[in-house]
């Protein structure tokens, strides 16, 4: 058996690793990614946690199933707005949405 521990390292250097894309990223793509990074971190916590506190329990692997699914949907949407933004703008970097008319 794997050290809860490892886990939450693991779900510390994704989360981490996902911030950092996040700020030094242009690319919504590439920043898109990086939020999946933090998210898919978070989930890990919520099972590991689970793991450590609640051990015959499955209330954390509930919540990281609902969140998986928020993930997703939080992507599809990200996705639209992406390409949405490619159409209208011929690119997909942050810069060239900054000039947006309301």
């Amino acid at each position: 058996m794997v050290p809860v521990e490892c886990y939450f390292v693991l779900s510390a250097l994704l989360f981490f690793i996902g911030v950092y894309g996040f700020v030094t990223r242009r690319n919504l793509i590439a920043m898109l990614i990086s939020i999946e990074l933090v998210l898919n971190a978070v989930d890990i916590n919520f099972a590991a946690f689970n793991r450590l506190l609640f051990p015959g329990e499955f209330e954390g692997f509930f919540m990281t199933l609902f969140s998986m699914g928020v993930s997703a949907a939080e992507s599809a949407v990200a996705i639209a707005i992406i390409i949405n933004v490619y159409r209208n703008f011929h690119s997909d970097q942050v810069n060239s949405i900054e000039n947006m008319k309301y």
